[in-house]
C-alpha cells in the first residue's frame, strides 16, 4: 500500500520537487469530516484530524524511486486532489540559505490548510540521509482556527540492492481557538502517538490508519 501511494507521489514520468509536495498533500480526505465535527462542538476530535493531515501531508513512506527535479525560486505548482477536489498549491519561496516551501490546500467548502517547511540541509547517519524541516501549519474553517508547529525529518534509508526507502520521523505541537492542545510524535516505523488535551487518540499509521 505504501509503495502504491509513493508511486503516485513519484510518478514514472518524473516530477519536480514542488509537484512531489503537492502530490504528497493529496490526502485531504482526512479533512473532510472536520467541519461537521466543529459544528457538533467536537473540536478536540477535529483538531486530531487536522494534526493527522498535517503529518501525513508532510511525509512519505515507501520506495524512493528517484529524486524529484529541483525547482527555481519563485516557481509554483497547483493540482487538485483527485479524491476531494481540494486545490493544492506549493511555492518555492527561497533556495538560500535553505529551501523554503509554502503551500495551501483549499477545500471545496473553502476551508484552508496552509503551511511552510524549511529544509535546513542534509544529515548523514547510520540510518540514512536525513532532511530536517522545521514546519508550521494553520487551519481555518469559519471562525475555527488551529495552529501546528514542529520538526519533521524525511529520511532516505539506503540499500545495497537498489531498494532505497523513504520514511520520516518527528513531532508536532498544536492548539486551536477552542482551548484544545495536543502533541504528536512519528517514528521511523510509521508509528504515531497522538494526544489531545492529555488523552491518547487511537491512530494507526500515517497513510492507511484512521482515527477511531
Amino acid at each position: 500500500m505504501f509503495d502504491q501511494i509513493v508511486r503516485y507521489e513519484l510518478p514514472p514520468n518524473g516530477i519536480t520537487l514542488l509537484g512531489y509536495v503537492v502530490r504528497r498533500m493529496h490526502k485531504t480526505q482526512r479533512l473532510i469530516s472536520v467541519p461537521a465535527l466543529i459544528a457538533e462542538n467536537k473540536t478536540a476530535e477535529a483538531l486530531a484530524h487536522i494534526a493527522m493531515y498535517a503529518v501525513t501531508s508532510s511525509t512519505s513512506f515507501g520506495r524512493a524511486y528517484y529524486q524529484p527535479q529541483f525547482n527555481s525560486k519563485g516557481d509554483e505548482v497547483s493540482e487538485a486532489d483527485p479524491l476531494t477536489g481540494a486545490m493544492v498549491t506549493a511555492r518555492l519561496v527561497s533556495t538560500t540559505p535553505h529551501y523554503l516551501i509554502t503551500y495551501t490546500a483549499v477545500m471545496p467548502n473553502k476551508d484552508i490548510f496552509s503551511g511552510s517547511e524549511e529544509i535546513t540541509g542534509t544529515t548523514v547517519g547510520l540510518r540514512g540521509l536525513g532532511m530536517p524541516a522545521p514546519s508550521k501549519f494553520n487551519f481555518k474553517s469559519g471562525d475555527y482556527t488551529a495552529e501546528l508547529t514542529g520538526l519533521i525529518t524525511s529520511e532516505l534509508a539506503l540499500s545495497l540492492i537498489g531498494r532505497t526507502r523513504i520514511r520520516a520521523y518527528g513531532f508536532l505541537n498544536f492548539n486551536d481557538n477552542a482551548n484544545n492542545t495536543g502533541k504528536l510524535t512519528l517514528d521511523r516505523n510509521n508509528k504515531i502517538d497522538l494526544e489531545v488535551n492529555g488523552k491518547k487518540v487511537q491512530a494507526q499509521n500515517t497513510v492507511q490508519g484512521q482515527l477511531t
